[in-house]
């Protein structure tokens, strides 16, 4: 295999991956709460080729020296984009919106390796009945909505009237019944998703999370900012989406494309006698 092969190659798995995100973005782009992904790249490893005897050949050149020869281009970092999506009033009273970009909701969620927390902005709460007549806040997909002490909130089913303040205090029959658990997402780069408007931290991961968010509690609560009786569409925006779409098709084409020339000059090569 020769080095435009190679190159050809490499490039090729690392825009497979870029297509991937960017399919993922599109699927979600009815998901309440879902903030899009985008990448960036950068050039692999590069041998520099010196063809000149000395550096002064080449005075007032702009470009770096020699001749430089990649073997392709890898994905460097996938960020979260956090800009705020459009806000929908629902006259629903369960049904809030963050509209402060870095703040998301604690939830626990229950997983085949075990009860992790994770957080979304997602605002399209339910409850669910309980043992003892009592009723649980959960999301839509019945994961528990957690308060500021990470414990599930649980309360009587006697309650009605539901109210969710600007502080994220959640009241019912206009009494406070807990404080929704809210964060500040400080690093969004350490946070991967978890399905749908679900994000948390890897599991593999070494860092601290005290690095990566912040619990929004005691007089910090000050800071948080929610609307009542909305919801927060996802910030996809499906042009943009579909427009590098079709340029990363256009760029798995042109890299295939260098693989058959490749594989023609070679098939040249070894036919001569």
């Amino acid at each position: 295999m020769n080095r435009s092969m190679t190159t050809a190659t490499n490039t090729i798995s690392q825009l497979q991956k870029q297509f991937d995100i960017i399919s993922n973005n599109i699927a979600n782009s009815q998901t309440n709460g879902f903030k899009r992904r985008d990448v960036s790249f950068a050039d692999m490893i590069f041998q520099e080729i010196n063809n000149q005897p000395s550096r002064g050949n080449e005075i007032g050149r702009l470009s770096p020296y020699g001749i430089r020869q990649g073997v392709g281009a890898k994905l460097s970092k996938s960020a979260f984009v956090l800009s705020q999506g459009p806000i929908q009033n629902t006259g629903r009273s369960l049904d809030f919106a963050f509209t402060f970009e870095n703040q998301f909701l604690k939830v626990r969620v229950q997983e085949e390796n075990g009860t992790h927390i994770r957080f979304t902005r997602n605002g399209a709460l339910y409850v669910n009945p309980t043992v003892n007549n009592q009723l649980m806040l959960v999301t839509q997909d019945g994961h528990a909505v957690l308060d500021e002490n990470n414990n599930p909130i649980i309360f009587s089913d006697k309650l009605n009237d539901f109210t969710i303040t600007k502080s994220g205090e959640f009241r019912a029959n206009g009494a406070k019944v807990a404080d929704l658990g809210v964060i500040a997402l400080n690093k969004p780069q350490y946070m991967e998703q978890k399905g749908d408007s679900l994000i948390g931290m890897p599991e593999t991961t070494t860092v601290n999370p005290a690095m990566v968010y912040s619990d929004l509690t005691g007089l910090t609560r000050n800071s948080i900012s929610m609307q009542h009786q909305a919801l927060e569409a996802s910030n996809v925006d499906l042009s943009k989406e579909l427009t590098d779409m079709m340029n990363v098709q256009r760029a798995l084409q042109f890299q295939s494309r260098a693989i058959t020339v490749s594989d023609q000059m070679m098939g040249l090569v070894n036919g001569i006698r």
